[in-house]
């Protein structure tokens, strides 16, 4: 037995380790999110200030320093690259899978653990969060250990290996605080309370060792926030009341539905969704439960449910904030999968699978004639309205997008192999192999995740400045001037490593103090600039550009270009690059 512990451990990290870490580095850094989040990590480094966040040298207090502390390491040890501000993300994802499989197998057997782990490896979302620079996937995975050490906890008698567990507990919510927020501690204690309430096991709380536990997260919490609060004294009502419960109570975005995230899950946990009740009913409904592991279940259901109550309830939604779920619906969906290698005909699973390809049949046209704006960058991402004066790229005056023509031949690969694969499952699912069903499925997903996620440097200059970056940095000075205008390009510091002017727009967050790097932020300030001695290079969309070229009466030299966004200046001295 604990040979097949340390075998499959080693075998899924190998395997897992591959897939996450397969092309992590094969597209740019896209913005907002991970060009900003990168810059904060890479303005730690070169300040050598870990203690307080910095954007465009003025703090960034919105999040706490964990995430920008893994990025400055990565920094550190493997320098400016894509796949080092990547690699944070691919560990944690790595290791919220290990701690679905060790729970999975724990509570319901290997079987259950092994599947598990495939379906949330392979989920749409959690996959796509796994080479994304921001900070949810860590959140998920710290957040994943804590509820599995509380479920190992309550397994366990009175004594040294609960006291472990339960420290295990406090210490991994201690570091999802540190992640992202006060969220790290909220989550899990509305998830434990309401479940020992459901089974009136409160008084089990005298046997969790809650003082010993609160010693250790508060030497793991308190240190940081005491001391930034110290160097600045609005820091608590700024981070605590505007971020937390200002911003949970009134900031409405953009999925701001209370059923915003009903079609996230479906889509996000795609292609495992269409398995979704019958994976709950398997485990909770007393008509088809098995007769043991309903409270383990329970538990799992409820952690999955107060995700979704808790960010459908709040007023700030972003469609990454549900990955949360993810784990302890992996682990019920595993278990009734296990049951489908056992018993074949197992309720609702030739269903699922039907679902399933009713829901690809549907998809197909979609991906192949989508929208066009569904497509574009935009400076509150993940937006899909139709673009606004605000969006970064002006795709309604354009005709014709040459990158989603390029994308063709792999939506094309992409909808041949989910077609192909699902035909395959149900295929073996009708002659009573569910494990070949299973594995079809499996195998189709990753496939598919796979080849998506190489199509994705086509998009690059819809969501990133990388290319004309590298196009001029050759060229600055240390006194040139570098400025945005009517934009945001929020990777363009990471990419030239400098601050950069920004000219007639103001970011979406909130800086906390006047930003002094707006040395030119509106646009007579900036023509006084740009008639003055000192060279400005400076960023715009095509259309502003353009724009721009008809009305003003001044030389204006273009010095490079790409589809959809343009640098130029008021000085030249060498041929413009047009890609």
């Amino acid at each position: 037995m604990r040979d097949h512990w340390l075998g499959d451990l080693l075998f899924l990290t190998v395997l897992l380790g591959m897939f996450f870490g397969f092309g992590l580095g094969g597209r740019a850094l896209w913005a907002p999110d991970e060009g900003r989040y990168s810059e904060v990590a890479r303005e730690m480094v070169t300040s050598g200030d870990f203690i307080t966040p910095r954007l465009g040298g003025i703090r960034f207090l919105e999040k706490p320093p964990l995430f920008y502390w893994t990025q400055s390491l990565a920094i550190k040890v493997f320098g400016l690259r894509e796949w080092a501000l990547r690699i944070g993300p691919a560990l944690f994802a790595l290791l919220g899978c290990l701690g679905v499989y060790y729970c999975g197998r724990t509570l319901f057997g290997r079987r259950s653990g092994v599947c598990a782990v495939i379906v949330m490896a392979t989920s749409g979302l959690y996959y796509a969060l796994s080479r994304t620079a921001n900070l949810d996937m860590g959140l998920t995975a710290l957040l994943t250990c804590t509820l599995i050490a509380f479920l190992m906890a309550i397994r366990e008698p009175v004594g040294a290996r609960r006291r472990w567990a339960m420290w295990g507990f406090f210490f991994f919510s201690a570091l999802a605080v540190l992640q992202k927020g006060l969220i790290g501690i909220v989550l899990p204690s509305l998830i434990v309370v309401s479940w020992l309430g459901f089974f009136g096991e409160c008084k089990m709380l005298r046997t969790l060792y809650l003082t010993s536990g609160a010693a250790l997260f508060a030497v793991i919490v308190l240190p940081w926030h005491i001391w930034v609060a110290a160097i600045h004294p609005d820091f608590f009502v700024f981070y605590f009341i505007g971020e937390h419960f200002l911003r949970f109570l009134f900031k409405h975005e953009l999925l701001n539905h209370p059923w915003s995230y009903i079609p996230v899950l479906l889509i996000g946990f795609f292609p495992w969704s269409p398995f979704l009740y019958q994976a709950i009913r398997h485990s909770l409904f007393r008509s088809s439960r098995p007769r043991h592991g309903y409270r383990e279940a329970m538990f799992l259901a409820l952690w999955a449910g107060w995700v979704f109550v808790f960010f459908s309830i709040s007023s700030s939604k972003t469609i990454p904030y549900i990955l949360p779920m993810f784990p302890p619906l992996a682990i019920l969906l595993g278990r009734y999968f296990a049951a489908a290698l056992d018993r074949p005909a197992v309720e609702g699973l030739r269903v699922g699978y039907g679902l399933l390809l009713a829901a690809i049949l549907v998809l197909v046209p979609l991906a192949a004639h989508g929208p066009q704006h569904y497509f574009e960058r935009y400076s509150n991402w993940p937006d899909l309205e139709v673009p606004n004066d605000e969006t970064t790229v002006p795709s309604t005056s354009m005709t014709v997008y040459a990158d989603l023509q390029r994308s063709q031949p792999y939506v094309t690969a992409e909808i041949a192999i989910l077609l192909s694969g699902v035909l395959l499952a149900i295929y073996f699912g009708k002659r009573r192999r569910p494990g070949a069903s299973f594995a079809a499925l499996a195998v189709t997903s990753m496939l598919f995740l796979v080849v998506l996620n190489q199509s994705l440097p086509v998009f690059d200059q819809r969501r990133s400045v990388k290319d004309l970056a590298a196009a001029f940095k050759p060229s600055l000075k240390p006194d040139d001037e570098v400025a945005t205008y009517h934009a945001y390009y929020q990777d363009l510091p990471l990419y030239l490593q400098r601050r950069v002017t920004q000219v007639g727009w103001v970011e979406s967050f909130k800086l906390g103090q006047a930003d002094s790097n707006r040395q030119a932020k509106d646009d007579k300030s900036f023509w006084q600039k740009w008639d003055g001695p000192r060279r400005l290079f400076v960023l715009t969309d095509k259309a502003t550009y353009e724009a721009l070229c008809r009305e003003q009466q001044r030389p204006i030299h273009l010095v490079a270009a790409n589809e959809y966004s343009v640098v130029f200046s008021n000085r030249t001295d060498r041929p413009a690059v047009v890609n």
